[in-house]
């Protein structure tokens, strides 16, 4: 079997991957969100992997890899890697997990992605009200993720958030806020966790994605302010999202001298790039991005060692279509015990479901997917319907 093409279109607001091969089987992968901006990074790889077998996954990977880096540009060699282990799962009849070690458990656990509600407003009593509605969701999230202080842009919400000046971008990349918190503004932020908390209790945990941007005296003053409570972590505080740097050494002045678990990893590309943060047990907890990482196989490989050296293990994820979805839930169902959730990723806009098939083979229950016995990755594109969302330019996805 050989590859006989890349193709790639942005559907939705995420580009999307099919490699095509001259045995009619085709595989598909999923990216980073974004604007249609990535098409052009992914197509470079074309003509890398044309004429090579897809089910020597790692072979490919071999000549692509290294062309990668940081989140967003780890997308293309992680929407490649994903629809390549979706053609040799095709090609085996097996599903994917299978193809990675085989699965050690039967249910996956998920906490909210893309799934947020509006506030009504900014006080502690709007934080309350807003997750009583996440705590009431029909999925029954066992963990639920919250944003708070630049994360949150709580800079927008209060004048004189912290010791700066607030710069606010219309989209990508990022949080680009960063500085010391001011009194006033560390205290608005721990009245509106304690309002969640009050409302959580010891029902379900709370995940506080904080930064990037948080200075490391602020991250280990809110920790150890957090201790004691139901706080599953803190994420991305100093580092994350769209820092093209990982800066170990910052977290390890915070994560050793606070019982509040620290959390980072999801822009981190590569395994390389994870070294120092788990020899170092610079924190508690790593939530690397499939999508952006390099690929499942990839990922698997960091959670392995992760696991090593007593670190756990919560991936990022909030791609909008199925098949993030499918490869999530793939990969989680291989992971080692340090596995605790995955981000769980949403059919965004609503008509994913419409376009893609597979998808009902995925729903959550208390908080839980179990795993199904599918095929490869186990979604695929209805082209009549997925036509309808094409840009022109992509008019091509579908033809062989």
């Amino acid at each position: 079997m050989k590859i006989t093409d890349l193709k790639i279109a942005a559907i939705g607001n995420a580009p999307v991957v099919r490699i095509t091969t001259d045995e009619g089987i085709d595989g598909v992968g999923a990216g980073q969100p974004s604007k249609p901006y990535l098409k052009p990074m992914i197509e470079f790889y074309r003509d890398m992997i044309v004429g090579k077998d897809p089910t020597d996954v790692e072979r490919v990977m071999l000549g692509i890899r290294r062309m990668g880096a940081f989140k967003p540009w780890g997308t293309g060699v992680s929407a490649i890697e994903m629809a390549l282990w979706d053609i040799a799962g095709k090609a085996a009849g097996l599903p994917v997990y299978k193809l990675l070690g085989g699965k050690v458990r039967d249910k996956v656990q998920v906490y909210n992605g893309v799934i947020r509600f509006p506030r009504d407003g900014n006080e502690p009593e709007h934080y309350a009200e807003n997750m009583q509605k996440m705590k009431d969701h029909p999925y029954n999230f066992s963990i639920i993720k919250q944003a708070v202080s630049f994360h949150g842009k709580m800079e927008k919400e209060l004048e004189d958030f912290y010791y700066g000046d607030p710069v606010f971008v219309d989209r990508h990349p990022g949080h680009p806020n960063r500085g010391l918190i001011t009194p006033k503004g560390f205290k608005y932020m721990l009245e509106r966790i304690e309002a969640m908390l009050d409302v959580l209790g010891d029902d379900v945990g709370i995940a506080l994605d904080c930064g990037p941007g948080m200075t490391v005296p602020d991250t280990l003053k809110l920790a150890k302010e957090l201790e004691g409570t139901n706080i599953m972590w803190l994420e991305d505080a100093i580092t994350g999202d769209f820092n093209p740097f990982v800066l170990a050494d910052l977290y390890t002045q915070v994560t050793p001298f606070t019982s509040t678990p620290i959390h980072t990893g999801e822009q981190i590309y590569l395994r390389q790039n994870f070294v120092e943060l788990i020899e170092r047990n610079a924190v508690n907890v790593l939530g690397p991005d499939p999508m952006d990482v390099g690929g499942l196989a990839e990922m698997k490989f960091i959670a392995e060692y992760a696991d090593l050296h007593g670190i756990q293990f919560a991936p990022h994820g909030i791609f909008g279509g199925l098949i993030g979805l499918a490869a999530q839930t793939h990969l989680a169902a291989v992971l080692p015990d340090n596995f605790i959730a995955f981000e769980l990723p949403q059919a965004r806009p609503e008509w994913w479901s419409e376009i893609m098939q597979g998808g009902e083979q995925f729903p959550v229950k208390d908080s839980h997917i179990e795993v199904p016995k599918t095929i490869g990755l186990g979604v695929s594109f209805i082209p009549e319907e997925a036509k309808k969302y094409l840009r022109e330019e992509d008019s091509d996805f579908f033809d062989d």
